[in-house]
C-alpha cells in the first residue's frame, strides 16, 4: 500500500479565542475554537472533540468491519466516546477515552451476548487511532448489547 497522507487546512482569525476553519479534500468544513471549559468561545468543534472524534470514528468503523466479516446482522450501531482529561504538573491532559458501544441485533441464533462483548473490546484493541493513541492514555469498552 506505500506511504500515503492526510492533509487538513485551517484558517484562523483573532487571538486565542478567535474562530477558526479546518477543511480537508475529502469533505471537512468545520468551524473550529478554543472550548468553553477552557474560557473559549466554544465556537464550532474543539482539538479536544476532534480528538474523541477521531478515536470515535475509528472504532465504530473497526467493530462495524468485524460484525460484518463475521456476519453478524446489526440493527443499529452507536458509540458514545468520552475523554477523560486530568490535570498533570499544572496542564491538562487526557488520561482515558472510554468507548460506550450499544448493539442492537434482531434474534440472531448464531451469536452470544458475551460474543458481542468480545468483539467489542477486540474492535479497540485493533482500532487504529487507538494504537497510535494507546502510549498516552488509557482505552476501555463499556459495551450494551440489545436483542429485538
Amino acid at each position: 500500500m506505500g506511504e500515503f497522507g492526510f492533509i487538513i487546512k485551517g484558517t484562523w482569525e483573532g487571538d486565542r479565542n478567535g474562530t477558526g476553519l479546518i477543511k480537508s479534500d475529502g469533505g471537512l468544513n468545520n468551524a473550529v475554537s478554543a472550548p468553553k471549559e477552557f474560557d473559549g468561545p466554544g465556537v464550532g468543534s474543539n482539538p479536544e472533540e476532534l480528538l474523541i472524534s477521531s478515536a470515535n470514528t475509528c472504532y465504530m468503523i473497526t467493530l462495524a468491519a468485524m460484525l460484518s466479516n463475521r456476519k453478524i446482522q446489526v440493527e443499529k450501531l452507536e458509540v458514545e466516546s468520552e475523554g477523560v482529561l486530568g490535570k498533570e504538573e499544572g496542564k491538562f491532559t487526557f488520561k482515558q477515552i472510554i468507548h460506550r458501544p450499544i448493539i442492537t441485533i434482531g434474534s440472531e441464533k448464531n451469536v452470544t451476548v458475551e460474543k458481542l462483548h468480545e468483539l467489542a473490546v477486540r474492535a479497540e484493541e485493533k482500532c487504529f487511532i487507538s494504537n497510535t493513541l494507546r502510549n498516552s492514555l488509557d482505552f476501555s469498552v463499556e459495551p450494551k448489547i440489545i436483542t429485538t
